[in-house]
């Protein structure tokens, strides 16, 4: 388990967003990107979550539809991780998990693919 604050890990999450593919985020219409200290039921399984209909689910999206979330949460990554680098790669691939969730890709798929 590593220490780090709630100001420096939101860097850590930006700096990661900002590495990953043009392509992978290019398509994230009307998503935002929130760090949580826990997800909701406090637990430290959960790294990250995708609160949204994903592409492949959507029939019509139009103006004024509330934005999908991709939640990123701060104490379990810390207590998954024992160094900063470990700590990024998790990040990375937490990022990487939830965006092919507003994609459409399922769990089974991702697993297939090493994401999960």
């Amino acid at each position: 388990m590593i220490d780090m604050d709630a100001d420096a890990f939101e860097d850590l999450v930006a700096d990661e967003l900002d590495r990953l593919p043009d392509d992978m985020v290019a398509g994230l219409d009307n998503v935002i990107f929130v760090v949580e200290d826990r997800p909701e039921d406090g637990s430290l399984d959960l790294l990250g979550l995708y609160d949204g209909l994903a592409l492949t689910e959507r029939d019509r999206y139009g103006m004024g539809e509330l934005p999908d979330r991709i939640m990123v949460y701060r104490e379990p990554h810390l207590h998954a991780c024992d160094s900063e680098d470990e700590l990024r790669d998790e990040v990375h691939t937490t990022l990487v998990h939830e965006i092919a969730h507003f994609y459409g890709i399922d769990d089974a798929r991702l697993h297939e693919l090493g994401w999960a």
